[in-house]
């Protein structure tokens, strides 16, 4: 930068902004907040580094990867990204699993009102998703009629979470 106005980097490290500086081109003067976090996070020089190792192509891209991160442990020191990305995937799995149950039960009002001629049609679409009601009705140990699902409607903690992967995917494929 060399001119005017420091970057962000030099400005909080209250050095001289050389022509060359490698901060300058990602951390803009106008920005402070953005290298403040990361710096408190990662530290300037583990970033000098970072930066120095990668492509001039590859390096905004680590730079924008790295305000997220620092954003994430700030917000959670503990997980960080980690932590957001398994929220959001229990979040997904709690989503899908609300969608087989709705389409389950679309597919029961749908059967109680066909009309009695349409029963052999009836009969294919039931043997077609009987997989799935018998999936949905084994994890559930029970026999009983389809009415007891909406009991997996109810994921209040991310604790709640379907342990045998081999039974959650096979719902979904």
């Amino acid at each position: 930068m060399g001119g005017s106005s420091p970057c962000a980097s030099c400005k909080l490290l209250r050095r001289r902004c050389a022509k060359d500086c490698i901060f300058a081109p990602y951390f803009p003067s106008d920005d402070p907040r953005k290298f403040a976090i990361v710096h408190k996070v990662f530290g300037a020089s583990n970033v000098s580094k970072m930066l120095q190792e990668l492509p001039l192509h590859q390096r905004a891209d680590a730079v924008s990867s790295l305000v997220y991160e620092a954003n994430a442990r700030v917000r959670d020191p503990v997980y960080g990204c980690v932590g957001a990305i398994s929220y959001l995937q229990n979040q997904v799995s709690q989503l899908q699993m609300q969608l087989a149950v709705a389409q389950e039960e679309i597919l029961c009002v749908q059967m109680q009102q066909e009309p009695a001629d349409a029963l052999p049609m009836t009969n294919q679409i039931a043997d077609h998703h009987q997989d799935d009601k018998s999936f949905l009705l084994s994890n559930n140990n029970t026999t009983s009629n389809f009415t007891s699902i909406p009991q997996y409607l109810n994921f209040a903690s991310s604790s709640n979470v379907i342990q045998d992967p081999h039974k959650r995917e096979s719902l979904w494929t």
